[in-house]
């Protein structure tokens, strides 16, 4: 099971984009809030609320040094009421001006990337053999970088806001897909859906046919920020000592009825290829 900080850190990253307060978190967490504030501040040196906040300036900042053209929907993304309001928080953070930031682009600013706590050994249930039929997914995609996926819960958050609207959208199950893995373990990342056809996809969207072949799927119940653990015991114990090997092709995980997202918690099928 994730630990508190874990659990705390996903709903910050679900949530970048609108006010959340420190009961919010906490009840999230499931802890008091004088406990969280202590665990969370002795695992990552921060408190969590400046976190919080460094996060969503960050991401501001990012998207005005991208060339974005409106402060104010910059600010709105960013949880913040009003120009002068968002202005006022993003000069005391980073000692410049959106404007300047967005003008000379401002590389050396000091942002502040998302959180991943180190993942702990732990005992995983026995898969099940599955022959999946081949699957069309549609959604919002991304490459990451090694040990960089802390920042898949803010692709979800963003992607969610399309469900219930996509172009011959299976609805009532999500996939989260990684692919296109090289040799410094840097792979693709879509939070999508499963659809009947890639026609009229929204703009920016992804497509990617995963295709016909046998599956290990492991449940993991519990909270979705333990996941990497899941993943680490699946790839350092269980793969090793089984005689099967990772087969080159889509992971997903698949999230149906028995997954929460509002509270993160339930029951998650991870699907691995193997031969």
């Amino acid at each position: 099971m994730s630990n508190p900080v874990e659990k705390a850190l996903w709903f910050i990253e679900n949530n970048l984009e609108s006010e959340i307060s420190m009961d919010e978190i906490a009840q999230a967490a499931g802890v008091t809030r004088f406990h969280l504030s202590r665990q969370f501040s002795m695992s990552t040196g921060l408190s969590i609320m400046r976190y919080a906040r460094a996060r969503r300036l960050s991401i501001a900042a990012t998207a005005l040094m991208n060339g974005a053209t409106d402060i104010l929907t910059v600010a709105l993304d960013a949880g913040y009421g009003s120009h002068e309001a968002f202005s006022r928080a993003f000069r005391e953070h980073f000692g410049v001006t959106p404007e300047s930031v967005r003008s000379n682009g401002a590389a050396t600013l000091k942002l502040t990337e998302p959180k991943r706590m180190p993942t702990q050994a732990i005992e995983i249930a026995t898969p099940r053999f599955d022959q999946s039929a081949p699957i069309l997914v549609t959604g919002l995609g991304a490459r990451y970088n090694q040990g960089g996926d802390a920042g898949i819960p803010l692709q979800w958050q963003r992607f969610v806001r399309y469900l219930g609207s996509i172009p011959t959208e299976v609805s009532g199950v999500t996939y989260g897909v990684a692919a296109n893995f090289d040799d410094e373990d840097c792979f693709d990342y879509i939070a999508g859906v499963e659809v009947k056809s890639f026609t009229n996809l929204p703009e920016g969207f992804t497509a990617l046919r995963i295709p016909q072949r046998r599956y290990a799927v492991f449940t993991h119940a519990g909270h979705v920020s333990g996941i990497p653990a899941v993943m680490r015991a699946i790839w350092t114990d269980w793969l090793p000592n089984s005689r099967y090997r990772f087969a080159d092709a889509p992971f997903f995980e698949r999230y149906d009825r028995r997954f929460n997202p509002v509270t993160g918690a339930g029951e998650i099928e991870l699907w691995l290829p193997i031969e």
